[in-house]
């Protein structure tokens, strides 16, 4: 019985549909698949691409293992902030064609990822899954529709929101942490419990049915508070830079322990050989330099440039990855999805075409992207795709006499230092075109703008009983 492990992102042809089969499938059919998320971890701050010498290095020992034993993707790309990258993780489709293309959900928000989408764990719980979700939900908790629980995921355990603290669990005075749906007060680190729960799911779980494990850390995003081991902060106390950056580097050593302990316990389990293991950042590191360091990327989270969404990001499989290989053809986290189901041999009904390109014989053979070009965003006021190597940033689209358009080639110029758009207006004009062909497909944007005057958390976040 072959169970596979999988940290990240796979994916399928755009707009793929597939016939129905029945959810009674057996185990033996089909593998487990666990995809682990960092939140806001910058892209030199994992061992394989070393920090520099302003920021120091920060070690990732047990991702750092995990990386060489497979295959690197050096072009991996997602959306600049949370949420928009986990909706695109769980839909694999452009986060125009919902609404969710500006800003993360806020706390207060009335909405959450559109109850008409259809998620990964929908697809996976048909097809005879049991599917568990450890970690930071980030798609919306106002109404239980929004939640974990209906969205195709038998089992939740963490938190809706992002920016709670570590140890009370609370975001805005208001709890945060649940399982199933349920308020949970307990003590603890949540990245140590996370892992705690992954491994005793992990442990627990009947090889009879494959499982589907999505761990996405609230790690390490703010605010920054020093992980409990202190074996861990201690190896940073000389790290240069601020005081928040080295206890940034203790948190990112900790989910790296944590992360660890759930390869652990899937060997343990006697799942290692056969598990295929995904590992990303939902975006890119916030205030590169200063707390992350996102090497010679430009910018950072928030932002269209490389810094803001390209990630550090692997696949291994024992067996069917080659050790030691690195890639760099363009991916996008859409692709997830629908490579999944090709790679899985689940087939599943869409209700909507996907955005997500089968990437199974790029990582599994070796071969050139089936994706030709990406759209990284269409906004109000910005927006940016690339087509190959040629990628088009658009600022100020709200103000016409402010309006901006930068042009780069990637191939010669990755760190996007050289702006040709007014040097190559043919490429410019050909990238326009191909922009204007998605931004005419965009849904208006759910904003869920600043907290309201005299706004009160309350006691448990998405606590309706």
């Amino acid at each position: 019985m072959r169970h596979i492990l999988f940290l990240f992102t796979l994916a399928c042809a755009a707009g793929c549909c597939f016939a129905a089969v029945p959810a009674n499938i057996l185990a033996a059919d089909k593998p487990n698949i666990v995809i682990f998320l960092a939140d806001d971890l910058g892209w030199a701050d994992v061992g394989w691409h070393a920090g520099s010498a302003t920021t120091g290095k920060i070690k990732t020992p047990n991702l750092d293992k995990l990386a060489a034993s497979g295959l690197k993707l050096e072009q991996f790309y997602v959306q600049p902030v949370c949420s928009p990258t986990r909706a695109s993780l769980m839909t694999g489709r452009y986060t125009i064609r919902y609404g969710l293309q500006t800003g993360v959900i806020r706390p207060w928000a009335n909405y959450g990822l559109s109850a008409e989408e259809q998620t990964l764990a929908n697809v996976l719980h048909d097809a005879g899954y049991y599917t568990a979700a450890v970690g930071k939900w980030h798609l919306g908790h106002v109404q239980k529709k929004y939640q974990p629980i209906q969205r195709g995921f038998d089992y939740h355990y963490g938190l809706y929101n992002g920016a709670f603290d570590y140890y009370t669990h609370q975001r805005d005075s208001g709890l945060d942490w649940h399982r199933n749906g349920v308020p949970v007060r307990e003590e603890g680190y949540s990245t140590d419990l996370l892992a705690d729960d992954a491994v005793r799911i992990i442990q627990k779980h009947d090889k009879v049915k494959p499982l589907f494990l999505y761990i996405p850390f609230n790690a390490v995003h703010g605010p920054y508070q020093a992980a409990p081991n202190e074996e861990l902060n201690s190896q940073y106390k000389d790290l240069p830079g601020t005081e928040t950056r080295r206890t940034y580097a203790g948190m990112v050593a900790a989910m790296d322990a944590a992360i660890g302990r759930v390869v652990e316990a899937l060997e343990e389990k006697g799942l290692r050989d056969d598990t295929l293991i995904f590992f990303s950042s939902d975006n890119g590191g916030p205030n590169p330099k200063k707390i992350t360091d996102n090497g010679e990327l430009r910018a950072g989270k928030g932002t269209l440039y490389e810094g803001g969404v390209r990630v550090p990001a692997f696949i291994t499989w024992n067996g069917k990855i080659k050790p030691d290989g690195t890639s760099k053809e363009l991916i996008h986290i859409t692709d997830l999805y629908p490579t999944l189901l090709g790679i899985l041999g689940v087939s599943a009904q869409q209700r909507l075409p996907l955005d997500g390109v089968n990437q199974e014989e790029t990582i599994l053979g070796g071969k050139a992207s089936a994706r030709k070009e990406l759209l990284h965003n269409a906004e109000e006021n910005r927006g940016a795709i690339r087509v190959e190597n040629w990628k088009l940033i658009l600022t100020n689209l709200d103000k016409p006499n402010q309006a901006k358009r930068e042009l780069f080639n990637l191939a010669d110029d990755p760190n996007e230092k050289n702006d040709l758009a007014a040097t190559q207006p043919e490429k410019l004009k050909e990238l326009l075109e191909r922009y204007e062909f998605y931004a005419k497909q965009a849904v208006p944007a759910l904003l869920s703008g600043p907290q309201p005057k005299n706004f009160k958390a309350p006691a448990v976040w998405g606590d309706f009983d």
